[in-house]
């Protein structure tokens, strides 16, 4: 097909002044405009019966002033055909002024019988314009609308318009026989599976799919022919409409066990923690495609937070591109099901978006199917949204939105295969918005008419899709009427069965690699696991290797001169026997990395920290090129990926709890650039990563590092809300931390690798603590034979002596250490131990009962902390009273900032003041 859609953009002038050119020398012009007056002149002879004029009268230019108006029109629908478009199945559609008549171009119905040229734009070479009406009208105002004119790249446009073109909607879109069954085949199971539920478990919530029913075609031919264009695994993630019919007619899963769901029949290998609801939970199958290819099929789990799955399925199918697929994105395929009031009210899904690009967290595309009700709980669309779609955001990367008539289930297959052509062929995002309706209320219980009366008298009596498409197929003779009984007799048969409870056999299984390595961990609430850590320390040569590589930078590289500065300073430090935080933390990856494990670590500013203490990444001063640390470790290293993210905590720690599931054997770690950026992530901490194990049996060990500590920088820098997270503490399901030391942290980094479970970690990292003088460890201490210490004992204190001395006890918890201790030793009160929690959950009670013992003739014992009574770790210390492993004396007391909404004040004066009070009372000298 010639594309002459530039010479609508150009100016009539112009193309009469070249006209005028080609009439003299058909060769003085450009070879596609010379076709395309050659095609002028010839649609004009046939308009004017052989009269043409030979030079540039007033009836030429006229006749070249319409097709020049045609040619408009032609990319008028292109670009706005889809807001003419029949995809609503239940009412007419809103005037949304597509500006597409006749009238808008100049044209009148006087022209409809004419020929015109232009019309070989879209493959009808001098056709009259009635018939090139309806060939725009058949392919962009249809059953689909295509809405793809936001997309940048032409070549992208291009290929979208070219198959929307060659299309016939008419006949089918060329399907045969075999594959109009197979849409009637999953029309059936999918109105079964709803019947089934319906008359067997009646009035319970299922959040069914009827009315959408035409999602299970969709998804079926996504299946189907992503596996022929490579993919081996998909990932799917979405909400709870349609969840159940998703599992038993996509992924496989057998009634009986869908059965067990809504009896609450308990099942073995899932007694482990508190459970889910039935349609929050996930599956893992292995289907064989009608052309004989085996694709691995992952629902993740979800909770009732809409859309906050989608990042967690975008990290884990990144994750699984890295592990099993050399990074080959066709292999693998994310889908995301949406609900339309949620793709357009919920921003983690901009935020997923947006990231789909990125160099750490593109996936090669996903596929986002919108399941679209026209309605959220209780709210139509027009309270839902600004947008005329809800699926406004696809405009962020330019992602094509095909629109589509759900109660059409060859169009929905043909946008389908169309749109996994295009996430292969490109490697980026693709929208299909099919239009449907919910047939019930939000849930099976909810009565709708209340709120949408006008929408449901509609509903009432609107055939499902199966019934829909079973007339069609029978009134247009592609399938003949003992075929059509046959499959309507099958379906009633396949019902009953069901009914009867007749048993399905569950598909086979073969475990992938990353999930072996699952399987040979153990999931543990066992009190016994966390009462001491294991040995995490390396063997000197090693430490010293790393010490070694770390500070060294390649001969053809020029670091900046404050790098530089940086590492004359790590030197001299070493020679010191000082190692700092940021060397810990390098030393921390590298060890591991020398074990074969790879890290990820990802967040704002991560590659320099956002206070400039790790620079794990450097950059030349001369070409601006990049220089990993952790990449010329050794031969058989692992793989160190570090990534700093876009300014989002949302949808950033989600990707990388994603990627955390899908590998136990894997660092991966998140770091807030301030801590209390992390409430902007507070759903993923409280729906997955605090509760997925005990809810989804699903383990994982990322790793949030939280900036945490008062140092005068005001409200919004100083707490990551360390109260919080202590609130979602329980059945050993995460790991709290507030470390102060170094090597410390270091063993705490390589415990998350060393023991036979895996615990989220939540670290309430150091600011002012990076380059503290107190904080530094000695090489020793990185040594065989140590590992991560729950409590760190007074330093000052050895002997028993010394300790029938003490008569306070400070126990404290990360930075105030250090205001404690400078204070003890200034003022030379051997009086007074400081004693530090370096993990607070688990609590570390049996180390902390030693303690007790050791100064069992203190008078006073203190927790003590910088926030204010009622944040901090003291309610959640002090509620320790009731747990009978605990032995807290009973003169427990606090100190603190006084009890406050705000976590610190804005005024650096009085920060320093209120400082200097809580170390003065915690000294019993106020």
């Amino acid at each position: 097909m010639t594309d002459f859609s530039f010479i609508a953009n150009a100016h009539p002038s112009y193309i009469e002044n070249l006209y005028e050119q080609y009439q003299t020398n058909p060769l003085a012009v450009e070879n596609s405009w010379a076709a395309f007056f050659k095609g002028f002149e010839f649609a004009k002879e046939s308009n004017s019966n052989g009269a043409v004029q030979t030079s540039g009268g007033s009836t030429s230019d006229a006749q070249l002033n319409k097709e020049l108006r045609l040619l408009s029109l032609i990319k008028a629908y292109r670009d706005r055909g889809h807001l003419l478009s029949t995809t609503n199945p239940i009412r007419d559609r809103r005037d949304r002024h597509p500006n597409v008549n006749l009238e808008d171009f100049g044209l009148s119905d006087s022209d409809l019988d004419n020929v015109f040229f232009a019309g070989k734009e879209i493959g009808l070479e001098n056709a009259t314009l009635r018939q090139i009406i309806d060939r725009l009208r058949e392919v962009y105002a249809g059953n689909i609308g295509f809405e793809y004119h936001s997309i940048a790249d032409r070549i992208k446009r291009r290929w979208i318009r070219t198959r929307v073109e060659q299309s016939h909607p008419g006949k089918s879109f060329g399907l045969n026989v075999d594959k109009k069954r197979r849409i009637l085949e999953k029309l059936n199971g999918a109105v079964m599976f709803e019947k089934f539920l319906h008359t067997k478990y009646v009035g319970q919530k299922r959040f069914s799919l009827e009315g959408g029913e035409s999602a299970i075609v969709a998804l079926d031919a996504i299946i189907n022919e992503a596996a022929q264009g490579n993919a081996k695994e998909i990932v799917i993630g979405m909400a709870h409409r349609g969840r159940l019919n998703v599992l038993a007619n996509i992924m496989g899963k057998t009634y009986s066990q869908i059965f067990n769901e809504f009896e609450g029949t308990a099942v073995p290998d899932l007694s482990f923690g508190d459970g889910d609801v039935k349609y929050h939970l996930g599956f893992s199958s292995q289907v064989e495609t009608p052309t004989g290819e085996n694709v691995h099929l992952k629902l993740a789990p979800n909770p009732s937070h809409l859309e906050a799955v989608n990042p967690v399925v975008e990290g884990f199918a990144r994750a699984k591109a890295d592990i099993l697929y050399n990074s080959e994105y066709d292999a693998i395929l994310p889908i995301l099901i949406h609900g339309d009031a949620a793709v357009a009210g919920q921003g983690v899904v901009f935020e997923t978006i947006q990231m789909s690009q990125l160099e750490g967290y593109r996936t090669g595309g996903s596929i986002h199917l919108v399941i679209n009700n026209q309605v959220g709980f209780t709210t139509d669309f027009e309270d839902a949204r600004s947008s005329v779609y809800s699926t406004g955001a696809a405009a962020v990367v330019g992602a094509p939105v095909f629109h589509v008539n759900g109660d059409d289930p060859e169009a929905v297959l043909f946008v389908a295969e169309m749109a996994v052509q295009y996430r292969q062929e490109f490697n980026s995002d693709v929208f299909i918005d099919m239009v449907c309706y919910r047939r019930h209320g939000h849930n099976e219980g909810d009565d709708p008419e209340f709120t949408q009366p006008e929408m449901y008298s509609f509903i009432k009596d609107h055939k499902n899709p199966r019934e829909v498409y079973s007339q069609q197929l029978i009134e247009r003779g592609d399938v003949d009427a003992q075929l059509a009984d046959e499959l309507e007799q099958s379906f009633w048969s396949l019902l009953q069965d069901r009914l009867d409870e007749v048993r399905e056999k569950p598909l086979p299984y073969i475990y992938q690699e990353p999930e072996e390595a699952w399987r040979k961990l153990r999931k543990t609430t066992d009190p016994k696991d966390f009462i001491q850590s294991p040995e995490t320390g390396v063997n000197k040569d090693t430490i010293q290797h790393l010490l070694d590589k770390l500070t060294d930078i390649p001969k053809n590289f020029t670091p900046l001169r404050k790098v530089q500065r940086l590492f004359k300073n790590i030197k001299k430090a070493r020679s010191s026997n000082q190692i700092d935080w940021g060397m810990a933390e390098l030393m921390a990856y590298g060890s591991l990395l020398l074990e074969g494990r790879n890290i990820r670590l990802s967040g704002q500013d991560v590659k320099r920290g956002t206070f400039s203490h790790r620079h794990a990444v450097l950059r030349d001063e001369k070409n601006y090129g990049n220089y990993n640390r952790l990449s010329t470790l050794g031969e058989k290293q692992g793989v160190f990926r570090i990534y700093n993210s876009l300014l989002s905590e949302f949808a950033v720690l989600g990707f990388e709890y994603g990627y955390s599931l899908a590998t136990p054997d894997d660092l991966v770690l998140w770091e807030a650039q301030f801590g209390d950026f992390a409430n902007g992530a507070q759903t993923m901490f409280d729906q997955f990563i605090s509760s997925s194990e005990s809810k989804w049996q699903r383990m994982s060990g990322v790793v949030a590092l939280l900036p945490h500590g008062y140092e005068g920088q005001g409200p919004e820098h100083s707490s990551a809300r360390l109260e919080r997270f202590l609130l979602l503490c329980a059945e050993f399901n995460m790991t709290v931390a507030n470390v102060t030391l170094p090597a410390n942290f270091f063993h705490l980094l390589r415990r998350q690798m060393a023991r036979p479970f895996r615990k989220p970690l939540i670290v309430m990292s150091p600011k002012s603590g990076l380059r503290h003088p107190q904080a530094v460890s000695g090489a020793e201490d990185f040594y065989e034979g140590t590992r991560f210490q729950e409590i760190l004992d007074d330093p000052a204190i050895s002997t028993t002596k010394e300790a029938n001395k003490v008569k306070r006890l400070l126990l404290c918890s990360g930075k105030i250490y250090f205001d404690l201790s400078s204070y003890k030793e200034e003022h030379q009160r051997d009086d007074v131990a400081v004693v530090r929690l370096e993990q607070l959950y688990p609590f570390p009670s049996d180390q902390l009962n030693v303690l007790f013992k050791k100064y069992g003739k203190a008078e006073h014992t203190l927790w003590v902390q910088e926030e204010p009574a009622n944040m901090g770790a003291w309610q959640y210390v002090n509620s320790m009273r009731y747990n009978e492993g605990v032995e807290l004396p009973n003169n427990l007391n606090f100190v603190a900032r006084k009890t406050s909404a705000s976590p610190a004040t804005g005024y650096k004066k009085i920060h320093d003041q209120e400082q200097q009070s809580i170390v003065e009372r915690a000294f019993g000298e106020k």
